[in-house]
């Protein structure tokens, strides 16, 4: 008869273990302690060996038997079913953080040492401390949400997102190397948990001050890198941290090309800035004053670092644009004219490096119009040129081209 669940809770303990046996090899064990243990005893490549599989009552007679069926499936298709426990005994100890390290390994090709640590870095700071020490397999939705949100909590959201798409990436890692069976993350969007970034007003002149701006800023009585940063970036309407950390291995002057690395954009992508003749002369001139240094503005008392970051900022402020203008304004105000003089907005867009790209298009993408973008970089220098002697507000629509 097969054993019941009466039986085993009956069981009581003797002298000396014994068996109460369940078929097939799967019995129940009741030692004289009267702990009692269910053990499958079997034979795999002519040696007897005996399966664990749980304490009674915590396991039931049903999930006994429902291990016990599963071990037999294993020894019927030529696996040993102790060899398999002990792989998944380690796939289960296989933490978040040792499967992210797996992860990082395989990611880092191809990207810079500043960029992959920092990216690791990151990980160490706001995610391992929440969900690090994770078995991989016991890893929720909910575990990731929390650890996110307690970094959009401090007012960090848009590292909260990129924070959220790298345990994605992590996780889908995870599920193509045998490492997890689902990713927790994969139907998660930033929007679903994050709430949106509250966008930023910088301040910045209207198109009818622009002529004095650059008015001042040609007769600026500071720094000459300083003037120059600030010449440069009313050229390129690049981001301030985009300008200041350049190098010098990322400009190609001959051919009037400025290629921006992935891992120094916004939108992780490269970016091209054509150069107008203006923006050579200016770049030029910081050959000759940036003593051999790797960075186009190097800082005033180290040289191996780049400017700070707010030194333009600061450098408005003396001139008088305080609450005016900042860095960052000469995007917002190239972009309002430009519109206007009529050129695509699609152009400008892309210019200004707005546009989202995945992985699967950003070698195309950003290279898109490039002959018409460097049309427009050149007429926009021209046209600040004009303002400043004619004080005039536009040149007229551009040609579409």
């Amino acid at each position: 008869m097969a054993l019941t669940h009466l039986q085993c809770k009956q069981a009581v303990p003797k002298e000396k273990p014994y068996k109460l046996g369940a078929g097939g090899g799967l019995h129940l064990l009741v030692n004289p302690s009267g702990s009692k243990y269910w053990r499958y005893k079997y034979r795999f490549g002519g040696k007897e060996k005996t399966l664990a599989l749980g304490v009674y009552p915590e396991t039931t007679l049903a999930k006994a038997t429902a291990a016990h069926q599963a071990a037999r499936d294993l020894l019927a298709a030529g696996t040993d079913p102790m060899d398999a426990r002990k792989e998944q005994s380690q796939d289960n100890a296989l933490t978040f953080e040792a499967v992210a390290e797996k992860w990082h390994e395989h990611w880092k090709t191809g990207k810079t040492k500043k960029h992959v640590d920092e990216v690791w870095h990151r990980l160490e700071l706001d995610i391992f401390p929440a969900i690090g020490s994770r078995p991989i397999s016991e890893l929720t939705t909910t575990m990731v949400r929390k650890a996110v949100k307690v970094i959009e909590a401090r007012g960090a959201v848009d590292m909260a997102k990129r924070q959220l798409q790298k345990c994605n990436q992590i996780m889908r890692y995870a599920v193509a190397h045998d490492l997890a069976e689902r990713n927790p993350v994969a139907d998660i969007r930033p929007g679903d948990i994050l709430q949106p970034r509250k966008k930023r007003n910088y301040s910045r002149v209207e198109a009818k001050d622009l002529p004095q701006l650059l008015r001042d800023i040609n007769g600026y009585v500071g720094g000459e890198h300083t003037r120059l940063a600030m010449q440069l970036m009313a050229l390129t309407f690049v981001r301030t941290a985009e300008l200041i950390e350049a190098t010098w291995a990322e400009f190609d002057l001959p051919g009037r090309r400025w290629n921006i690395p992935s891992e120094r954009m916004k939108m992780a992508t490269p970016h091209i800035v054509p150069l107008s003749k203006q923006a050579v002369q200016v770049l030029e001139r910081l050959q000759v004053i940036s003593f051999d240094a790797d960075y186009v503005f190097p800082g005033d008392v180290y040289k191996k670092r780049h400017m700070s970051n707010n030194t333009i900022l600061y450098a408005l402020y003396r001139m008088g644009y305080k609450s005016r203008m900042t860095g960052h304004g000469f995007r917002g105000v190239a972009s309002t004219i430009l519109h206007e003089q009529g050129w695509p907005h699609e152009h400008i867009e892309l210019q200004l490096a707005h546009q989202e790209r995945d992985e699967t298009s950003a070698a195309y993408n950003h290279a898109l119009y490039l002959p018409q973008r460097a049309k427009m970089m050149q007429a926009w220098a021209d046209h600040l040129d004009a303002i400043q002697v004619d004080n005039v507000v536009s040149l007229g629509v551009a040609k579409a081209s």
